[in-house]
């Protein structure tokens, strides 16, 4: 049997560590890690191999050779442009002539590979993929499988409600030649997004065998020091040269010169190596060809190879590159991470969570304080969906917000010109100039609206003159936070591709700047705001607004929008009273006791004054809010139900709906009642932006109080939500409370339990495996339908996206039969949740 090493990888996000070496050459206890995966065939007798190489590809061939050394045969495939994963096996075909197996040359595992192909054997499989359990799948390939190990589905990279399972592909695969022939030469095509998808489509025998034993991808630096300390308690069977003396291993040629009572827990040591009397190691990989003079402490970090520590030095969880010099007495604090031939000079210090890039020279007693402590929560994730959210000033500060913008400016190219905003608070305006700047760093130009709304921002979008644009405010949710959000060129939210390619240049560092005479300028627009109002008026009907003498009071929660409604109300003959109608950056956070005490003001107003509705907008004027004319609080999942039978009946030609998978099932009872086809998109905006292209939906709506109305914006507009209320309320001559109390109702029960992200996953996955028997839909989360109960009762179960918790929705014609379920659904999640 044949296989196929995957070694193309840049590994942007373990830099500095590979600024000078491709990614499966990275050590792992002395040896690149691609050489434990070739061990690991070797050991199962798979000796004949294919090396796809596309980043510094002489590195990998000069040092494998003909393979000769490890007992194998070994053949290099250089790629000429990125074919995508399977595009750039296709390109090997020449070396393949019967079933083979594709592996990653940069991951750490111990597999048992002949167990793999023994099932791949058993089913008769086209393909079969080695799966194994993770705790927080977010950034594998989720894969489904029947019973039998037959795969039912994929999802690459999934959000929390997408996550139906734990269980993730580790990307390798054994595959019959004949698969080849479904890959298009020449071509992008990827292993997870097309070629298996296009063989469950052919109904082509794909098999999921969840593997025994360690895996883990490198995906991060940490990950990459977690990797080591696995290795050194032998968590993984991976072969470590050297003599062993207890817990400690030394290579060939090397010295140990300090009492053995010195070295703690388990060290390994490479060849050619010299511990000087009195060096203290603990927890620790000190490569080959390394001097650790006297006095010097190295608690669990990871030396590479020719790297000398000095006297009297400390270093703690840190990763030091090769052939690098620190200094006597220097002091390296945590987590910092030092590329090639560094030199620290002599009692220097090098404050936590820094990373040096290769030949960076600390001169002696300096101190190096640009920390990048604040960042560590990123590690792993900076967006979430379009938009970066931490603590205003600490974590989202001017620094961090400059290289941010600079991250974006490369990602989106020097000379173009993006669209800058912000609300009126005092940290919007410091970190909306900040990403100015290092957006401007990359040759970027930027148009900035100042302070604006947001669909005022997507507005201006749509003319198609920028590369995209982005949006500060302060949090709605908590006053301490600080939101940066995030437009395509298009206005809508930036797409996970491209906010992974922003991250990816983020972490990695090396952003390109421009030359000082094609830096950036700033301009400020004219008539952005009167054109939105022009375009505004224009798709609304004023006339029936302005015979129907309505009287509206608005609750602006002291956002922008105070700034412009006001001139559109005025060209509507609507009789408005203002509440929170000026700009107070200190106001535009409420709290829920806050929210609800607005509720119950606007509720008051509009009963003292006998007026028609009382609407509020938040702060960013994307949302609203509403009491009826009899002071009533009208809840965001049954607002969508009003909303959309208003708009039906407003507009009979209205065939076709959105609404988010969370949506009430009163939506179905409607689409009976007014024969409306619904769309059910996954539970969030930029899903419901996409449905809102489709030619034939006129209305999406949100349960949180958004709606879309595309023949204006693709996007959710608070002012243009209450006005299109309005017009409904004009058309229909129907008031708010008239509608809900004609409208059939159904019993929520919601729930919140406690699920840290560990065990996300694993409830999920028995979730997935309970429901097998229901009619269920998996559009996000899991929403079941159980049997023999009332037609319109169902469960929709979710994890959330940034907290961890687990949402139990039960909705039903019957109240005691809701609680009944939600009560069933608590105990069986809390019982997933604690199993071992």
């Amino acid at each position: 049997m044949k296989a196929v090493v995957m070694a193309g990888g840049f590994g942007t996000r373990l830099r500095p560590l590979t600024c000078n070496i491709p990614k499966p050459m990275v050590p792992m206890v002395n040896r690149p890690m691609m050489e434990h995966i070739i061990n690991l065939l070797t050991s199962h007798g798979i000796r004949d191999l294919t090396a796809t190489l596309f980043y510094q590809p002489d590195i990998i061939s000069s040092y494998f050779g003909d393979g000769s050394r490890w007992g194998v045969r070994m053949n290099y495939k250089k790629a000429e442009a990125d074919l995508g994963t399977a595009g750039s096996v296709r390109n090997t075909g020449e070396f393949l002539d019967g079933r083979f197996l594709v592996i990653s040359g940069d991951v750490l595992t111990d597999f048992d590979l002949t167990a793999a192909v023994r099932f791949h054997e058993t089913k008769k499989a086209r393909a079969t993929i080695l799966l194994t359990r993770v705790t927080n799948p977010l950034q594998f390939g989720v894969v489904l499988t029947k019973d039998d190990g037959r795969i039912s589905r994929f999802l690459e990279k999934p959000s929390w409600g997408e996550v139906f399972s734990d269980t993730i592909n580790t990307g390798i695969y054994i595959l019959e030649r004949e698969v080849l022939d479904l890959i298009p030469a020449g071509e992008e095509f990827d292993f997870s997004k097309n070629l298996f998808p296009l063989m469950l489509e052919l109904d082509l025998p794909v098999y999921g065998y969840v593997a025994s034993g360690y895996w883990r991808d490198i995906g991060n630096l940490h990950e990459y020091q977690d990797a080591h300390f696995d290795a050194l308690r032998r968590i993984v069977n991976i072969a470590v040269e050297g003599k062993v003396q207890g817990r400690v291993t030394v290579g060939e040629g090397s010295r140990v010169e300090t009492d053995p009572k010195r070295l703690s827990g388990t060290v390994i040591i490479g060849k050619n190596s010299r511990i000087h009397p009195d060096a203290v190691i603990a927890n620790s990989v000190i490569g080959d060809d390394c001097e650790v003079l006297p006095g010097a402490s190295v608690a669990n970090s990871i030396i590479w190879h020719g790297t000398q520590i000095g006297s009297k030095a400390q270093l703690s969880s840190d990763v030091i590159g090769s052939k690098c010099i620190i200094g006597d007495e220097a002091i390296i604090g945590e987590n910092v991470f030092v590329g090639d031939q560094c030199i620290i000079g002599k009692r220097s210090s090098i404050f936590s969570n820094i990373k040096l890039w290769p030949e960076k020279i600390v001169e002696e007693r300096a101190t190096v304080t640009r920390s990048l402590v604040w960042e560590d929560q990123w590690l792993r994730e900076l967006f979430r969906n379009s938009t970066v959210t931490g603590i205003s000033n600490i974590e989202i500060n001017p620094e961090f917000a400059a290289k941010l913008g600079a991250a974006f400016g490369a990602f989106v190219g020097a000379g173009s010109t993006i669209v800058s905003s912000r609300d009126a608070d005092t940290v919007s305006r410091m970190i909306n100039r900040a990403v100015m700047c290092g957006l401007m760093s990359a040759g970027v130009n930027c148009s900035d609206l100042r302070a604006t709304s947001i669909p005022i921002v997507r507005h201006e979008l749509k003319s198609g003159k920028e590369k995209g644009g982005y949006h500060v405010r302060k949090s709605p949710f908590d006053k301490n936070m600080t939101d940066i959000i995030f437009f395509d060129r298009d206005g809508k939210d930036l797409p996970t591709g491209k906010t992974k390619t922003v991250e990816r240049m983020f972490f990695g560092e090396d952003i390109p700047r421009t030359p000082y005479d094609t830096v950036g300028v700033v301009t400020f627009p004219e008539r952005t705001t009167e054109s939105y109002i022009e375009r505004f008026l224009a798709t609304i009907n004023t006339e029936a607004i302005q015979a129907a003498d309505l009287k509206l009071v608005v609750d602006y929660s002291n956002g922008v929008a105070s700034t412009i409604f006001p001139n559109i109300l005025g060209n509507l003959n609507v009789q408005a009273v203002s509440l929170n109608a000026y700009l107070d950056s200190r106001r535009l956070t409420r709290t829920k006791e806050q929210f609800d005490q607005s509720l119950r003001d606007l509720s008051f107003v509009v009963t003292s004054l006998q007026y028609d509705v009382g609407v509020m907008l938040d702060a960013g004027a994307e949302k609203i809010f509403c009491v009826d004319e009899h002071g009533n609080p009208i809840d965001s999942d049954r607002l969508l139900t009003l909303m959309a039978r208003l708009a039906r009946l407003a507009h009979p030609s209205l065939k076709t709906i959105a609404v988010p998978i969370s949506a009430s099932n009163e939506i179905d009872l409607l689409a009976e009642e007014f024969g409306i086809t619904i769309v059910r998109t996954q539970d969030n905006h930029l899903a419901l932006m996409d449905a809102a292209i489709g030619q034939d939906i006129r209305f999406v709506g949100g349960t949180k109080g958004g709606f879309i109305f595309n023949e204006f914006l693709f996007a959710s507009d608070g002012m243009y939500s209450a006005v299109k209320l309005l017009e409904f309320m004009a058309v229909t001559r129907k008031r708010l409370g008239d509608v809900d109390r004609e409208t059939p109702r159904l019993h929520f029960v919601k729930k919140n339990i406690p699920c840290s992200w560990q065990v996300k996953g694993r409830v999920m996955r028995r979730l997935m495996k309970d429901s097998e028997a229901l009619p269920r839909q998996l559009v996000e989360g899991v929403k079941l339908f159980p049997r023999n109960k009332s037609r319109h009762t169902s469960v929709f179960l979710n994890p959330d996206r940034s907290r961890p918790l687990f949402h139990i929705n039960v909705e039903s014609e019957d109240p005691a039969l809701a609680q009944q379920l939600s009560k069933e659904y608590e105990e069986k999640i809390t019982r997933w949740i604690t199993e071992e």
